[in-house]
Order: C-alpha cells, then structure tokens, then sequence
C-alpha cells in the first residue's frame, strides 16, 4: 500500500503530508498548516492513498486557539473548585442537599457507588441540564413542538407551565431522509399493518415471533445492501452489543477506534476479548497495532490470535467524520483480518442512492465481513441489522442473544422500514427516494459551508450530515442551547463524557426535509448567537487528521 505522499507524486502534484499541501502556505510544522493568506484558500485534508480512492476525501479538524484552550481548562477549573466549595456546605447543611445519597441505616454498608462519581453530575452537569432532555410533543421532523418548562431550583427538578413552543425547526433529530412523518405513503402503510397484525408480537423470532414481514424485510435489506442474507432486530444498540459477543471471544483480538460508539466498545468488553484501541482514522496507528498483533500474538503464551476484528463505524456520530474505508479494507486484506462495520449514520445518508458508506467509495459489500447498520434514522423507524454471507447470518440466528431472546421488531415498524427502503430503492415507482438522497447531499455541503465562511470551527468531512460546530467553554455549552431556543431552533449541545472535556460541542444533524429557507433562517440566528457568545474561533489553521500525533504506547488491552 503506497504512502500519501507517493501516491500525490504519482498524480503530478506537489509534495504532501497525508494529503496536504504545505509548499504554497509556509510548509508544515508539526502537523499544522502555517500562514493562510485568507480564508478561501483553506486546506482540507484530501487523501489519493495510491489510487484507493475514487474521489477526493475532504476531511480536516482545525487546531483549537491556544488562548480559547487555556481559558476552557481555567472554566472547569473554577467549576470544580466552587464545586468542592458546594459540596463542604452541603456537608456541613449550610447548602441544601438535593442529589442522591445512601440511607442512614446503610452508612455502614459499602457504598453502591462511589460518590465522586457523582460530583460532575452534581456541580457541573446540572448548571446545564435544561439543555438536554428537552421533551417533544409532535413528530421529530424538520420542525417540532416542543413543551415549555421551567426550574425553580436550580435544574434539579423542573415544572411544565403548558404552554407549547410551537414551529421549532429541528436541527438536532437524525432524521436524515425526512422519513420521520405522521403522513404520506410510509404512514399509510404502517397504519394498514398495524390494523392487520397489532402492535405487538409477543415472542422471539425462534418462537411465535416470526412474521412474514420479518423475512420480507431481511430478504429486502440484503438486496439493498448488495449481501448474501440478512438479520433484522429489535434494537440497533444491542445489535451491536449482543452480537459482537457471539463473534469473538477469548483468544481473539478486537481493534476499536477511539471514537466507536457505546454500543460497540460494549459488546468489545462483553466478549472476552482482548481490546486494543488505534487513533481515529488513523491508518499507520491501525496498521502498527496489526503488525504487533502478528508478530507478538497473545500475550504470554505467544500463540497467535485466534480472530483479529477491526470495529469501525460510517460517520462518526460526534466528529462528523467518515471512515476511511479504501484503507481499512487494504489493511484487512494485507493482515488477513475481519472486519466489522457499523453503518447506524451512513446507511440512507451517504452514496449515490444511500447504501452508505460501501457506495460512497465504490467498494464491493462483499469486502466488509459484518455490515451492521440501524433502522432508527435515515428510515425513521427502530431496530438494526447485520448484513454478510449466508453462514455468518445463519450462525448469528442460533447464536446471537439479540436474536434467540428478544421480541421480534414491531410489524408497524417492519412495513415503515420496509416502504421506506423501497421508497429509496425506487421500488415504489418514484423518484422521491432518490432526490431525498440528493437533497440531504446538497444540504449538508451548503450548511457546511456557511458555517465556515462565518468563522465557526467545525469538524469531520465535508459530505458528512453531522456537522460539529466547536464551543469548548463549560458556560457556552447551555448559553448556546439556551438563546438558540429562544429563537426557535433545537439544537444538541454535546459535552464531556460524550466528548473529551475541552471539546464541547453543538452537533447539528441536517436533513432533506430541511427546506433552504429553514437552512437559511438557522444559520442567521446561528451566526447572530455566534458573535453573541464569541464563538467564531476559526483562524483557517486546521490539523491533518492523520498528523495528529500518535503516542504508541496509547493503547488498552483487556484480559482475564
């Protein structure tokens, strides 16, 4: 596999670090691109990884100011002291004492859970709380209804006046495809099947739960997908946490991004096996850990490894980033690995009609060993799947927890899925499903974009959904929550654990069924906010995703 910088001079051009160029802008200088003349020439991270790549992959995550860095490690600072501060009064009874405390008859019992735990959900989570857990009364589509309340303690508990805030335009729902909706065709279907087998099914799939929409979905998925067979289930969170286990257990060995979902480094630790994690999308970091894992085997005995299982996701849901895939795949071939790829994001969002990441590239499905994906948002519905060859599906059928003892997907939520598959597939004799795909495509690039123009930092690839836009600040997390709503516009603010302490975020999740004019009116009380609360860092220095540094040693591994 030939290097970035190869492969750039096989195409002609000028010499690059992992795809960027430095020789126009001052050279490169420990991963940081030096000295823009102005914000136009802003350089993304394109990637020509000897010839793996069919279209350029635009992906890049701007250096944090160091200024806007030292002030956010000073606001958590004070937070945790005044915190402390609290908690002493709380102690003493000078402050009331309102989170959760053991009984007094078990204070000599070993405590249920270690107090500090508690401390950042005490002193700083619910400074903020308002923010999050905000509750909807309408479909989640491009806009929703959402109910007014108010706290008169501070957030610990809150109180609904019953008045609705009506009209407010939905920028945090995954509802890529706006098949999120109470009418049109995907609801007229359900609703006929609701009539016909219930709401309920009852049982598991091995036993009385085995509907024939069941094996019409799986048999539809597969085909959508370009696969062998196909699983449905119940839950797209456990199709990974349930399933994952029935994979690999000990002896074997799992290589997880940094960033996967909880669903994922669940069902890693559930396993048994041993984990080790390599940066994000960082292919050298990938490729070190495949080499040791041949060279060295498991530990102690040196026997090699059983199974070696690469877990890697689509979009990353909070860096609005896409796998590299093309490299991922060379890899696994090279070291002779399996891989496993969750699709909860790509699915429906990206590729030229919506298979997802696989079609994105122009890569062959079959190269992926376990495509998982979930029904939950580009198709508006619930539950996940598990895509591969004919064996592997077979296997999880009398293997997989999630499938031998879990109730069967809810039939109205099967004819949902289904119709708006068909729908994408252009089965139901339309174009819609396609121009949805294309409008969602069209939206993103055009929101990205002003985003940036205005002086925001924003993180992940250019044709990812998901679109990051950088706060840092403790304080900023609810102020910026708190004055989008005031202007009618939802939006997800993200902080630590979620992401890592100084890199608190608002993640906005675009969808087709945003129209331009609700585009435009988000982004002009997004830039109003943003010079409100000082939030446009941007200085168009951006960090190369693969030149971030890499500590070798930065790695976990599990064992009995």
């Amino acid at each position: 596999m030939e290097r970035p910088e190869r492969a750039a001079a096989a195409l002609g051009a000028q010499p690059r670090a992992n795809g960027c160029s430095g020789a126009a802008h001052g050279g490169l200088r420990n991963g940081y691109v030096r000295g823009l003349p102005a914000p136009d020439t802003q350089i993304n991270h394109i990637v020509h990884n000897g010839g793996l790549y069919k279209r350029p992959f635009n992906e890049a995550f701007e250096e944090t100011p160091m200024l806007v860095a030292v002030l956010t490690y000073v606001g958590y600072g004070v937070l945790t002291l005044f915190g402390y501060l609290r908690d002493f009064m709380r102690q003493w009874k000078i402050e009331k004492c309102q989170n959760a405390i053991e009984r007094e008859e078990q204070k000599d019992f070993v405590p249920l859970y270690q107090d500090f735990e508690n401390f950042y959900t005490r002193n700083l989570y619910m400074r903020i709380r308002d923010t999050w857990n905000r509750p909807i009364c309408s479909v989640p589509g491009a806009k929703v209804d959402m109910m007014e309340r108010v706290s008169h303690d501070y957030n610990w508990t809150f109180t609904y006046t019953g008045r609705v805030i009506k009209g407010v335009i939905n920028m945090g729902s995954y509802n890529y495809l706006g098949f999120a909706q109470n009418d049109g065709t995907c609801q007229q279907a359900a609703a006929k099947v609701l009539s016909r087998y219930g709401a309920g099914v009852c049982s598991s799939r091995q036993e009385m739960g085995n509907l024939d929409k069941h094996e019409e979905l799986e048999k539809l998925v597969a085909r959508f997908l370009g696969v062998e067979s196909a699983m449905a289930y119940g839950m797209g969170f456990a199709t990974n946490s349930m399933n994952i286990p029935a994979l690999v257990g000990k002896g074997c060995l799992i290589l997880s991004d940094e960033l996967n979902h909880a669903s994922l480094v669940l069902g890693a630790r559930l396993s048994g096996a041993a984990i080790r994690i390599f940066k994000h999308n960082n292919m050298q970091s990938l490729e070190k850990l495949l080499k040791d894992a041949i060279v060295h085997g498991q530990p102690r005995t040196r026997r090699p490894w059983k199974k070696i299982l690469i877990l890697v996701e689509g979009i990353y849901s909070m860096e609005g980033s896409i796998v590299r895939l093309p490299e991922v795949i060379a890899l696994k071939k090279k070291y002779k690995s399996y891989l496993y790829l969750d699709e909860a994001h790509s699915i429906g969002a990206l590729g030229p009609t919506g298979r997802g990441v696989v079609e994105y590239f122009g890569l062959n499905p079959e190269d992926v060993d376990v495509m998982m994906g979930t029904f939950t948002k580009s198709f508006g519905a619930a539950g996940g799947y598990i895509g591969g060859k004919k064996e592997l599906i077979d296997y999880l059928r009398t293997h997989s927890h999630s499938a031998v003892y879990a109730t069967s997907l809810s039939p109205p939520v099967v004819e949902q899925i289904i119709t708006s598959m068909k729908c994408i597939m252009g089965e139901d004799g339309t174009t819609f499903g396609r121009e949805c795909v294309q409008q969602l495509a069209e939206n993103t690039r055009y929101f990205r974009r002003r985003l940036k123009e205005m002086g925001f930092i924003i993180y992940g690839n250019e044709d990812s959904p998901v679109v990051p836009l950088m706060l840092y600040m403790p304080a900023k997390i609810g102020a910026f929550g708190r004055e989008m709503l005031k202007r009618n516009i939802g939006v997800v603010v993200v902080g630590f654990p979620a992401t890592p302490i100084i890199e608190s975020r608002a993640r906005f999740c675009l969808s087709a069924a945003h129209t331009k004019e609700m585009l435009d009116t988000a982004l002009k009380e997004i830039n109003e906010v943003g010079d409100l609360l000082q939030l446009k860092y941007s200085r168009h220095r951006l960090v190369p995703l693969l030149d971030r540094p890499f500590d070798e040693t930065t790695y976990e591994e599990t064992e009995d």
